[in-house]
């Protein structure tokens, strides 16, 4: 799945309900389409707010599901992108304390997520890579191994 959006306040709502409806074929339990809708939020909003600031940008969302029930979203954006990616994921870290920012954006991303990975370069943007592991209802009959695919590590 892919889609682009303008990077606009009311898109970040958009783009929750889009990556649910995506994930919904798996058959998530509400509380694991609730983590993967708030954390695609606070990452959409992370680039509106951060990287396009007072200008519109695009921001693209990438979902894969992998065979084994894993779920992949990507938010990707080509804003200023983010000087020290280590300092920006620590918890109450922001660039914007005069608009009452908590800075918890990466922390609620990686708290709600079974991995994330955030690669970003000044000037070009930022990329925030999630990823989940959707367990099936054992009564449903359904076993699946919760190991991530291709070299992809907790």
């Amino acid at each position: 799945m892919e889609l682009k959006i303008p990077s606009k306040a009311q898109n970040e709502a958009f783009a929750r309900v889009a990556v649910a409806a995506f994930v919904a074929q798996l058959d998530p339990t509400l509380d694991e389409i609730t983590e993967i809708k708030t954390a695609v939020s606070e990452a959409v909003t992370n680039s509106i707010i951060h990287a396009y600031e007072d200008k519109i940008g695009e921001i693209i969302i990438k979902g894969k599901i992998y065979e084994n029930y894993i779920v992949e979203i990507e938010v990707i954006d080509f804003g200023k992108g983010i000087e020290d990616v280590e300092l920006a994921r620590q918890p109450l870290f922001t660039t914007k304390p005069d608009q009452e920012r908590s800075g918890m954006g990466f922390t609620v991303m990686e708290t709600f997520m079974d991995k994330l990975e955030v690669t970003s370069e000044v000037g070009r943007g930022t990329c925030v890579r999630m990823f989940k592991a959707i367990k099936k209802r054992k009564s449903e009959g359904v076993e699946i191994e919760q190991g991530f695919p291709g070299g992809i590590d907790k």
